[in-house]
């Protein structure tokens, strides 16, 4: 009887049944050294990027805060890992940040063999092309012979590949390992074309020593779904990572924004009450292993959606980037929180 016990115990620690330290506390991490350490970009304006103070700000920079606001109820308490396209997965791998909120494409290679999970989308987006307008293209069907400019270790080289294959076209790629390299060689004339991600080419168009004499072509050559990523094994961290997003695009629906939140508190529709955790039995927050204010504490750093995109990237931005596809799913965008309930 002793042997078979013995043997049921081993054999069920092999198949790890009941083994809870293969899946990460990151939440408690997180707590116990009183920040959240986030993976952002080197500096693509409008994302993340620092200014001569060295304070972050942009898109993905909110995102971080709203983050840190779930957690800790403060915004504030980030640090950020500036990481090239090449470093940010060891350094997620690695366990060196938290959560990489850096502008990255969620595919299924990077879902699965690199060990990671992504879920929500807070940027939908597509590979472009920008020229000097001086050589008189208006489609990326006519840059054939092309020396085009592209960052390495990204889904946007082999989109490239791809692209001119599948078309019958020649290019000269010239690559390069960091993003203020590709910047600095086309904006030097060493390329005639520069691709990335569309939002990318706003952005950098900005930096450019004569913006104006570049356009961005109107093909998109692909489908780049960007979000935050974390590492597999911690469905906590996961969900509050996840549901950081939702809440944001939730409050958009609601009409909550970074005003009004203590108002809205007062309203008498359940599912605001619900979300903002003033109903009585509201355990929405608990069950993420957080506060029940944990959404109120996100919309008070950082606004909803709406207010997030616009500040940074949208309207009231330098770049001016349309909401399109990122738009509400009920204002002809795709952008859509599951119920909070």
């Amino acid at each position: 009887m002793a042997r078979r016990i013995l043997t049921a115990l081993v054999g069920a620690a092999v198949m790890g049944i009941g083994a809870p330290a293969a899946s990460a506390a990151t939440l408690d991490d997180v707590k116990a050294k009183g920040f959240v350490q986030c993976g952002v970009n080197t500096g693509l304006a409008g994302f993340s990027a620092p200014d001569a103070s060295g304070n972050w700000a942009g898109f993905d920079v909110d995102y971080c805060k709203a983050i840190a606001a779930a957690v800790f109820g403060d915004g504030s308490k980030v640090k950020y890992t500036p990481t090239s396209a090449k470093e940010r997965f060891p350094a997620l791998q690695s366990g060196e940040v938290d959560v990489l909120a850096r502008n990255t494409t969620w595919s299924i290679n990077r879902d699965t063999a690199l060990g990671f999970n992504f879920r929500t989308v807070n940027y939908y987006d597509g590979q472009g092309f920008m020229v000097r307008k001086g050589l008189n293209v208006k489609s990326a069907l006519e840059l054939s012979g092309a020396a085009v400019c592209v960052q390495t270790g990204t889904t946007t080289e082999l989109n490239l590949a791809d692209y001119f294959k599948s078309n019958n076209l020649q290019y000269n790629p010239v690559v390069f390992e960091k993003l203020d390299e590709v910047n600095a060689a086309y904006d030097a004339g060493r390329c005639d074309v520069y691709t990335t991600d569309q939002s990318g080419l706003y952005s950098l168009r900005l930096t450019l020593s004569k913006p104006d004499d570049h356009m961005i072509l109107p093909e998109i050559i692909s489908k780049e779904p960007l979000g935050p990523a974390v590492r597999q094994g911690d469905d906590q961290w996961f969900d509050i990572v996840s549901w950081v997003h939702y809440a944001l695009v939730q409050a958009e629906e609601f009409g909550i924004t970074q005003a009004n939140v203590e108002e809205m508190k007062k309203s008498t529709n359940p599912d605001v009450q619900r979300f903002l955790g003033v109903e009585a039995d509201s355990k929405i927050g608990t069950d993420l292993g957080l506060t029940n204010e944990w959404a109120v504490n996100i919309i008070k750093a950082v606004g909803n959606y709406g207010e997030v995109f616009d500040r940074n990237i949208g309207a009231g931005s330098p770049l001016k980037i349309e909401r399109g596809l990122n738009a509400l799913w009920s204002k002809g965008g795709i952008q859509y929180a599951p119920p909070v309930r």
